[in-house]
């Protein structure tokens, strides 16, 4: 991962573009935390289109997990609020496929599975915050680690729209409790990225078992001074899509996202 960062640090073009092209030809494949800092980072979730209207409207209802950012038109394979030269089949570092729920393929590329009928969702996601966070001192334990967000299920349902319900996942950072109180502060400006946290402390009060345990992404290490914050997370969709079983459904793999053109200032709110 370091030597994509520094591969799209030595490049020309923006470093939003840089890194959809180095994904585009398959040289980075990994998390896209701390890539292109500046630039917002989205959660995908792609739908056939009789499924569309009610996901739309699954976001509106779950604007905590599910921040809608960006949508396309049918078969289209642009967002083109987020970004110029911007294929939505091939500039994400990694993806998966469903078929009836079931997890069936995470290629770096989705030319093989598109159609004409497929609906992009791009959502917010916590990684643009976290550039907010490390601007005031406070340390983010995954990217310290050079390693993917820790991602759990919880038992807080979401708000059910048509066939789509399910839990939220929640991702994790384990903060002092001082820099727990900054960490609100910073992310509730964000809440198209998420916003502020919906717990902190005690995981096992959001269904959590066993926090070195998570369900995607990477367990980090929580020291004995600190307390495990969590955050809505853009992995909600899978879990529903787990959950709800459609015929067909593509995200992206967790931690690997989309890279916009859009700066996180313009999500912030001052």
């Amino acid at each position: 991962m370091n030597a994509h960062k520094t591969d799209l640090q030595s490049s020309h073009i923006s470093p939003s573009l840089a890194a959809r092209l180095a994904c585009r030809s398959g040289t980075m494949t990994g998390p896209t935390a701390g890539i292109a800092p500046g630039f917002v980072q989205g959660n995908l979730a792609i739908l056939p289109r009789e499924l569309a209207d009610d996901f739309l409207r699954f976001c509106h209802l779950n604007p905590k997990p599910c921040p809608l950012i960006g949508m396309s038109e049918p078969g289209s394979l642009e967002v083109r609020t987020l970004g110029a030269d911007l294929d939505i089949r091939t500039d994400l570092p990694r993806y998966r496929v469903w078929r009836d729920g079931i997890l069936v393929d995470e290629p770096t590329d989705v030319s093989a599975y598109w159609r004409d009928d497929l609906v992009t969702f791009v959502l917010g996601c916590s990684y643009s915050f976290e550039e907010a966070l490390m601007a005031d001192g406070l340390p983010i334990r995954h990217i310290e680690a050079c390693s993917n967000v820790p991602m759990y299920r919880t038992n807080i349902a979401c708000e059910p729209a048509g066939p789509f319900s399910g839990p939220m996942v929640v991702s994790m950072r384990p903060f002092k409790p001082a820099d727990a109180i900054r960490a609100i502060q910073i992310t509730t400006r964000f809440p198209r990225v998420h916003g502020a946290p919906v717990h902190i402390g005690r995981p096992d009060l959001i269904g959590i078992k066993d926090i070195a345990k998570p369900d995607y992404g990477e367990a980090v290490t929580i020291h004995d001074d600190e307390i495990p914050v969590f955050w809505a997370c853009g992995v909600t969709p899978q879990s529903v899509i787990a959950t709800v079983k459609p015929a067909f459904a593509i995200t992206h793999a967790p931690g690997a996202m989309l890279i916009t053109d859009v700066r996180n200032t313009q999500f912030a709110i001052m």
